[in-house]
């Protein structure tokens, strides 16, 4: 099954620990390829590729700034990727909290049982 909307590409791109660590560099500041390429054991080559798969997901865009062509993040898809996240977060926080409602009321039932019994 093949999924290409656009929270699945960026799931997908930053499923990478080289890019996720690109992500984080850039949300510092604006960089060139050769700049994000320096702490890397890997050809720019393949940096552009890496840069490729992000700009593919919408995570990053580069602009001609006179001779450069800074590399910039573009920060709100990560509101997209927070919206999905939380929503399943509320979920599990919901379900949670129905289960603490019925263990509460499993550890209340033994005591109201035995209360009765020494009633009767």
């Amino acid at each position: 099954m093949v999924v290409d909307d656009q929270l699945s590409r960026v799931f997908s791109a930053l499923a990478d620990p080289i890019r996720r660590d690109m992500v984080a560099r850039l949300a510092v500041a604006d960089a060139t390829v050769n700049e994000l390429a320096e702490p890397y054991s890997v050809t720019v080559q393949a940096v552009s590729k890496h840069l490729k798969v992000l700009e593919d997901a919408g995570l990053v865009s580069r602009r001609k700034q006179a001779q450069r062509r800074p590399v910039h993040l573009e920060a709100e898809v990560f509101d997209l990727m927070t919206k999905w996240i939380e929503r399943y977060r509320q979920e599990a926080e919901q379900r949670y909290q129905r289960l603490d409602a019925v263990l509460a009321e499993m550890a209340q039932a033994p005591e109201q049982t035995r209360a009765e019994g020494e009633a009767s």
